[in-house]
């Protein structure tokens, strides 16, 4: 099986003023196509050749889940990000209000941590296998669903996804990608989850 680039859901400007065009054909058509590129060069001749990305990312180590996790990381990024406003379904809304007293207070602390974590990787919005909603951090190529956790959200944290725009200011990058969140998707995440 080759695994595939996904497919943008919206033109490499769409994002401006907050993250570049110049940025997503580094970050989307270098960095994202260069770990699918990767990861099917790898699998070739492997027990993982024809097996799907979740399942490579489940059983296998090395530099086979590294690239597989990176390609599942960056796919789960993009959609996650949306031009113009989108809201959350009420049924999240009401539990993000329960676990973390308010939108803004899960802003405050999603960011807070974003901004705080050291070296590359990934923050997360994630159901844990109890029910529960949590931000997580995982490093490098890490990823949620290796760990029983379902992600609803993430923001990539390497420095190649903000350093053309920003430079080294994460903070400053990681504000501007809030208003991005493209909440239907998470929604539909969060739905998904507790459907098992």
């Amino acid at each position: 099986m080759q695994h595939q680039l996904m497919a943008l859901p919206y033109e490499h400007s769409a994002l401006e003023p907050y993250i570049s065009a110049e940025t997503l054909s580094y970050h989307y058509d270098k960095h994202h196509a260069g770990y699918v590129n990767k990861l099917n060069s790898l699998i070739e001749g492997t027990e993982f050749v024809d097996a799907e990305l979740e399942t490579i990312i489940l059983k296998a180590s090395g530099a086979v889940f590294n690239n597989a996790a990176q390609v599942y990381n960056h796919d789960f990024y993009w959609k996650g990000l949306k031009p113009g406003q989108s809201e959350l379904s009420k049924e999240l809304a009401d539990r993000i209000d329960a676990a973390f007293g308010s939108l803004e207070s899960l802003k405050e602390q999603f960011l807070s941590i974003a901004a705080g974590f050291f070296g590359s990787g990934w923050i997360w919005l994630v159901l844990t296998p109890e029910g529960e909603l949590k931000i997580e951090t995982t490093s490098n190529a890490d990823t949620p669903i290796r760990h029983g956790q379902k992600p609803l959200l993430t923001c990539d944290v390497w420095e190649h996804a903000y350093y053309i725009d920003y430079r080294n200011a994460r903070p400053n990058s990681l504000s501007h990608w809030w208003p991005l969140i493209n909440c239907e998707f998470v929604s539909e995440n969060f739905a998904a989850a507790k459907r098992g």
